[in-house]
């Protein structure tokens, strides 16, 4: 299915060491003997303990510091509506004169800011997580930024498997997915779902393909931002509202399982799936059926690594799964950890899918598969590209909800 491919100076001074020292910025516990310490600077979009995407790579920064004895400098909430006075650029630039010798910029709305950061600064390596630029075979390929490398999870395993859960336990065969933003990312992982849940209620439940139900409503960003964005856990009553029985979460906080979690307190029956970090079913654990998760640390050391020996490479990592054991913190750039809402019987069946995963008994992203509009997207046969997953353009056919902002 996939190949594993290892993916003014002036207002700075002004804004950066305010956001240091409201707290919006740290660094690992160092003093003046620990000076020679490998440092990195971390950019994460949301707040650093969001129970989401950006605790994630906050702990994977932190997986660097244990290892090799590093010092992390990290600034939290970088976004229009959290900063909207403070660029990418000039984090980069601030973190540098603190002594980062490696900058991670972990969202894909940080595109342009890395990107012209990279330009700024040639001599300092930095990794965008989740884009494309160091992709020889991309789209969006820069061949000019040598020091920009690119690190992705191949969560579309995850979302498979997160997927396949929804539809062993629901009831109702009625799934919703809660959606950020639409762009390749996200309508490639909500394309995910959809097939292993399909897979799932036929294949594995039996149930005929037309009495499953899957859809999506898009909040507008990746978290909630008041006044712009849907509110999340309104969404999340509407799905309960409309008959849904399962959510599965594709935004970085967790307002679905907490959701799921007191509407089940209530009595009703439902189920929820959180998203990206590894402990997110702790907030419902009743309600969860399992948590696909991102794990940053393994590579994010690789490439600290690689920098603190003077060999670091702009490549661009897909990283995979560690089939062997997905839950396993030291191996692995994702995982899956089964939740407690999810029965014994499915949680067998969910076992034997995640095996026909790995020993590729099964590839969901093959024909015959038609977009959305009910074209072609693949013939009969037919088993999909890397570039074809990654740039997905529409979601695909049986899945309700917009494949466009527009």
């Amino acid at each position: 299915m996939f190949r594993n491919i290892l993916k003014s100076k002036k207002l700075l001074f002004l804004i950066v060491p305010i956001l240091v020292f409201s707290g919006l910025a740290c660094s690992s516990d160092s003093d003046d003997s620990d000076n020679e310490s490998f440092t990195f600077g971390m950019i994460l979009v949301g707040p650093r303990d969001d129970r989401g995407w950006s605790q994630a790579h906050f702990e994977g920064g932190q997986y660097i510091e244990e290892k090799l004895g590093a010092t992390m400098i990290t600034i939290d909430k970088v976004n229009p509506a959290d900063s909207p006075n403070v660029t990418v650029p000039q984090v980069v630039d601030d973190m540098i004169a603190q002594g980062a010798k490696l900058i991670f910029a972990t969202s894909d709305d940080m595109k342009d800011g890395i990107l012209e950061a990279a330009a700024n600064h040639p001599d300092v390596p930095m990794i965008w997580s989740s884009g494309d630029s160091a992709w020889s075979g991309g789209k969006d390929y820069r061949s000019d930024l040598k020091n920009l490398g690119n690190v992705m999870g191949q969560m579309e395993y995850g979302k498979m498997i997160a997927g396949c859960a929804a539809a062993l336990q629901s009831e109702t065969g009625k799934l919703s997915f809660l959606g950020p933003l639409i762009n390749d990312e996200t309508r490639r992982l909500v394309n995910s779902a959809y097939l292993g849940a399909k897979h799932c209620w036929t294949e594995i439940a039996g149930k005929d393909a037309s009495s499953l139900s899957f859809e999506v409503v898009w909040i507008g960003f990746w978290f909630q931002i008041p006044g712009v964005t849907l509110d999340p856990t309104q969404v999340v009553n509407e799905f309960f509202d409309s008959g849904s029985d399962v959510v599965i979460s594709g935004i970085d906080t967790p307002e679905a399982i907490v959701r799921a979690e007191q509407i089940a307190a209530g009595g009703k029956t439902v189920w929820a799936v959180p998203y990206d970090y590894e402990n997110a079913c702790d907030l419902g654990e009743s309600v969860c059926l399992g948590v696909p998760f991102f794990n940053w640390g393994p590579s994010y050391l690789e490439i600290a690594k690689s920098v603190e020996d003077d060999d670091f490479e702009a490549t661009w990592t897909w990283a995979a799964p560690n089939w062997d054991n997905l839950e396993d913190t030291d191996d692995g750039a994702i995982g899956f950890k089964k939740g407690a809402g999810l029965t014994d019987e499915n949680a067998k069946h969910l076992d034997k899918f995640i095996s026909s995963l790995e020993d590729k008994d099964i590839n969901l992203w093959t024909g015959p598969l038609n977009y959305q509009d009910g074209s072609v997207f693949l013939k009969d046969g037919e088993e999909a590209t890397d570039l074809q997953i990654w740039y997905t353009p529409t979601l695909l056919e049986g899945i309700n909800g917009a494949s466009s902002a527009d």
